[in-house]
């Protein structure tokens, strides 16, 4: 089907999110709730990370930060409840 998104397109999104993710940790901001939701897509299929609700940004001079866990049930790592 025409409708079908080819292996290399997705492939190409996972690679921009991540590197929009990476931009963002370079700059101290932790999104927090990363989802399909929120990774929007242009008419190319070229990814725009959202809802930035629950981000943060991080201080630079620590090597550790304690937050309550956040994000939305069944996107977020289980190990990550298990610390808290």
């Amino acid at each position: 089907s025409s409708a079908m998104v080819t292996w290399p397109v997705r492939l190409n999104i996972a690679l921009e999110t991540a590197e929009a993710l990476a931009y963002l940790h370079k700059k101290d901001v932790i999104h927090r709730d990363v989802k399909s939701n929120n990774i929007l897509l242009d008419e190319k299929f070229h990814v725009k990370v959202a809802d930035f609700g629950l981000s943060r940004l991080f201080p630079t001079d620590v090597t550790h930060v304690s937050t309550a866990p956040q994000g939305t049930p069944g996107y977020v790592d289980p190990e990550y409840y298990q610390c808290y």
